[in-house]
């Protein structure tokens, strides 16, 4: 089933359940990424779920959070110059997108949820620590796995969005 964007965003605010789609095992034959060639495609087994990561490089880790209604697409041009640079570039696919495990129950798709998988892509991984970036809906997430998880994310980069924190803020003009 091939949803639009509107299509998506309507089934999503009326509730309507969307079909989930079963996450690729691998890359292989009958499945090609879109993209460059250089990046690699896997699936990871992160916080309980099967993450479906697109990577490129070596070097200390890069964690890159997509928005909605994205994917690791969306980081496609971001990813080669990062792993040029002496980076392990990593966009995953977040839970509920793309190649990911999409958890039925609405309640597994809180912050602390994202942050953890995040968390587990890291030490699935085999790091101790990386830098997060996020853009949209992932710069929440970025932001929150800096929060909560300082020893995990000492650096953090948010795209497009800016930084409201919790509680009483000035209203915006």
């Amino acid at each position: 089933m091939t949803l639009s964007r509107r299509e998506m965003i309507g089934a999503i605010a009326s509730g309507v359940a969307l079909p989930a789609i079963a996450a690729p095992q691998e890359t292989s034959q009958q499945f090609k990424y879109p993209g460059p060639p250089t990046i690699k495609h896997r699936v990871i087994n992160a916080n309980g779920l099967k993450v479906h990561i697109a990577e490129q490089g070596s070097g200390p880790l890069v964690l890159f959070c997509h928005g909605f209604p994205e994917s690791w697409y969306s980081w496609r041009h971001q990813i080669p110059p990062i792993a040029a640079a002496g980076y392990h570039a990593v966009a995953p696919d977040l839970r509920g997108y793309g190649g990911t495990d999409a958890p039925p129950e609405r309640e597994s798709y809180t912050i602390m949820d994202l942050v953890g998988d995040m968390v587990g892509v890291v030490a699935e991984l085999g790091e101790k620590q990386a830098t997060i970036i996020g853009h949209d809906w992932g710069a929440t997430v970025a932001w929150h796995a800096a929060l909560l998880r300082p020893d995990v994310f000492p650096a953090v980069a948010a795209m497009s969005v800016p930084y409201r924190p919790r509680g009483p803020a000035p209203p915006l003009r």
